[in-house]
C-alpha cells in the first residue's frame, strides 16, 4: 500500500526556516521531520511513498538523490574513471516517488494530481509536518473493517485547529471552527482513502479538508480512528524546539524504530 505525504506548502507560520527549505525538510535530531514520518510508516511495513511537492521541491529531490550515498560507505576509484563502489548499504527499503503538484495548489488538488501513482487501490495519507505514535497497522485494519471511503485519525487536542463531530458509530458527522470552550476531536492526519476519494476533488483549488471531507461526512462515508497517544504538529518554532528537546533527551515518543538516536 502506498503512502501519500503532503509536502508542498509554504509553511508560513514557521517561516524562520521555511523561507530557505520546505517545511517537511526542517530537521529534528539532524534529520528532516519528513524522514521521521516515513520511518514511522516503515516501522509498520509501509515502504512505498508518493510525496506531493511544491514549494522548493528541488530541495526534497536533491536530498533523496543523495540519501543513498550519504548513508553508505563509498569507494571512489579515480584510476578507473571515477568508478563508485557502495559498501554496507544501510538505507531503508523505500520506494519514493516525488511529484511536482504545483506551487499554489491546495491540499485536495495535490491529492488529485497524484492519482496516476496510486492507481485503483486504497492509499494512506498524512501531512509532512506532524509526528505521532499512532498504530498504523490498526488504523488500516479499522479502515478495511468499516467499508467506507475514508478514515481520518482523530485526537483530542483542543488548540488552534478546527473541530470534528463524531457519533457513537465512529462516523464523522460534521466539521466546524474551534471556539474557546473546545476540547474536542481534531483531524490529526494519518488518513486512509479508497480511490473513490478522487471523485470528490474538483481541481487544484479544492481544499481537501473542506468540500471533500465535509461531503463525505454528510454522506456517511467518513469514519474516525481514535488515537489517545502522542501526536504533535510542527506548526511553529516553539513546536520544533519541543520536538528537538524530546529527541535530544531520548524521549521522542514517536520513535518506534530500533536504530539509535546517533545515526
Amino acid at each position: 500500500m502506498k503512502v501519500v505525504i503532503l509536502a508542498g506548502g509554504f509553511g508560513t507560520r514557521i517561516s524562520e526556516e521555511s523561507h530557505l527549505i520546505p517545511k517537511p525538510m526542517i530537521e529534528i535530531g539532524g534529520k528532516p521531520i519528513l524522514w521521521h514520518i516515513m520511518k514511522g510508516y516503515s516501522y509498520y511495513g509501509f515502504h512505498e511513498f508518493v510525496i506531493c511537492c511544491g514549494y522548493k521541491q528541488h530541495v526534497l529531490k536533491e536530498w533523496f538523490a543523495d540519501y543513498y550515498l550519504y548513508n553508505s560507505d563509498v569507494t571512489f576509484d579515480f584510476r578507473k574513471g571515477n568508478e563508485i563502489t557502495v559498501h554496507n548499504n544501510a538505507v531503508e527499503p523505500w520506494k519514493v516517488t516525488l511529484v511536482d503538484t504545483g506551487l499554489h495548489t491546495m491540499t485536495g488538488g495535490r491529492v488529485k494530481r497524484i492519482k496516476k501513482y496510486t492507481g485503483d487501490e486504497p492509499f494512506m495519507m498524512t501531512y509532512g509536518d506532524g509526528v505521532s505514535d499512532v498504530d498504523l497497522g490498526k488504523l488500516y485494519e479499522f479502515h478495511k473493517s468499516h467499508g467506507k471511503i475514508a478514515t481520518v485519525t482523530a485526537v483530542n487536542v483542543g488548540q488552534r485547529f478546527g473541530m470534528m463531530e463524531v457519533d457513537k458509530e465512529y462516523s464523522i458527522t460534521a466539521f466546524r471552527e474551534k471556539n474557546d470552550q473546545d476540547g474536542g476531536m481534531i483531524n490529526a492526519g494519518y488518513m486512509v482513502f479508497e480511490p473513490d476519494i478522487f471523485d470528490y476533488i474538483e481541481g487544484d483549488q479544492t481544499v481537501l479538508e473542506k468540500e471533500p471531507l465535509e461531503r463525505l461526512a454528510v454522506e456517511g462515508e467518513l469514519k474516525a480512528f481514535f488515537h489517545s497517544g502522542f501526536w504533535k504538529c510542527m506548526d511553529t518554532q516553539r513546536d520544533r524546539q519541543q520536538l528537538e528537546q524530546m529527541w535530544e533527551s531520548k524521549k521522542a515518543i514517536w520513535k518506534l524504530w530500533e536504530d539509535g538516536y546517533d545515526e
